[in-house]
């Protein structure tokens, strides 16, 4: 297996507790892996080197939450947003029937063009769900669609009740035929446990079913005001509630005491003009703290986490260093990907080789220059794809 010297590096950062960040460092990557990183001046001998020039690294972007299997357009929901006209969960149905009536082929080309997009920009790890169905065909061929282009399928059968449904009978067909047919092809499930989505016993049923067919859990909650959604994660061990726009102290302290990641969408709170989750209170607390970008058509059309990284500095009182480890690292964590053989969001020996070269010296010019579009390379399990 021949091995790769990077070398020239300004900054690298490992997200490893006993690597840390290392100034003048060199990485070797052997396959599809970190074979060795540290100092310089003392790299081993590899087959092939590359000299990066002084830019900065740090292990991919890891994308914990998107929707990218959708078809259609909502831009006449962001005119009206933008009018002043409030987000609401309902807006899901337009997307719903896009998808319903797309093609196959129509679908796949949508999720291409989206991750395509997403790995140009440093993201080397993806997370996507299904929920634009509804149906169990729907959400049979989205979840299989998925599982073909990236790294993590979840399940969210309860997005929303669809048009003609009671909401008792349609948890019901979630939590039976529709888990059934989607739970093989899937290794997470969802709920939207929100106002104008599911209650608290409706999430609660969604949940416990997935659990008991081996599935993973994640939440949506606290997004459109506070809710039941963070102690319900937090009670169901999930693996993160996502959103944690509205938190009480006590959703804080519950968080701050389990293993759930609270994954902030900052994008999301943008585009539908809503207040910025407090992530120092999480993270003053002892919170894990994640960044996604929440990539969908309705309410977060966007796969840049470079502009997550930037709002959580430049908005939301996170350090540079606390923001690029929650969009790499705490991602990895929200995924239970970070450690291991394999490990994502970190680059230590063992881990993927999932690399994004800045075209700058450190990441602090990912919020000091906002906006600015600096992928310079970047690796995905040990091959260059950019």
């Amino acid at each position: 297996m021949k091995s790769l010297l990077l070398t020239g590096i300004g900054e690298l950062t490992t997200n490893d507790d006993e690597l840390g960040e290392i100034a003048g460092a060199a990485l070797v990557i052997e396959g599809d892996r970190v074979a060795w990183a540290g100092p310089a001046d003392r790299v081993p001998a590899a087959d092939s080197r590359v000299d990066l020039g002084g830019r900065a690294v740090l292990p991919g972007w890891v994308d914990s939450h998107t929707h990218l299997v959708f078809a259609g357009d909502r831009t006449a929901e962001f005119t009206a947003r933008m009018a002043g006209f409030p987000y609401t969960a309902g807006g899901i149905a337009v997307t719903v029937a896009a998808t319903r009536a797309a093609s196959d082929a129509a679908l796949a080309a949508g999720l291409r063009r989206h991750v395509a997009e997403a790995i140009s920009q440093g993201t080397t790890c993806l997370e996507t769900k299904t929920g634009y169905g509804l149906t169990v065909a729907d959400e049979l061929r989205s979840a299989t669609l998925a599982a073909t282009y990236v790294d993590e399928v979840t399940f969210l059968g309860a997005h929303v009740v669809p048009p003609g449904w009671d909401a008792g009978d349609y948890v019901e067909f979630v939590c039976g035929d529709m888990l059934a047919a989607v739970a093989p092809h899937v290794r997470w499930a969802d709920v939207f446990c929100e106002a104008g989505a599911f209650d608290e016993d409706q999430s609660r049923a969604v949940l416990k079913a997935a659990r008991d067919r081996g599935l993973g859990l994640r939440v949506h909650g606290n997004q459109l005001g506070p809710g039941p959604g963070v102690r319900l994660a937090v009670e169901l061990d999930a693996a993160s509630v996502d959103h944690c726009t509205h938190l009480t102290p006590s959703d804080v302290d519950a968080l701050a005491s389990s293993d759930t990641v609270a994954t902030l969408l900052p994008a999301c709170d943008l585009s539908t003009r809503s207040p910025l989750p407090d992530a120092r209170a999480l993270l003053d607390a002892g919170a894990t703290v994640a960044l996604a970008s929440n990539c969908n058509p309705g309410s977060s059309y966007t796969s840049s986490m470079a502009f997550c990284v930037a709002t959580a500095v430049l908005q939301m009182r996170m350090t540079v260093a606390e923001a690029v480890r929650a969009a790499t690292w705490g991602g990895a964590r929200a995924l239970r990907r970070e450690s291991g053989a394999g490990a994502v969001g970190v680059l230590r020996p063992g881990a993927r080789a999932d690399l994004h070269v800045l075209d700058a010296p450190s990441a602090t010019h990912l919020a000091y220059r906002p906006g600015v579009p600096l992928t310079h390379a970047v690796w995905q399990r040990g091959v260059r794809v950019r």
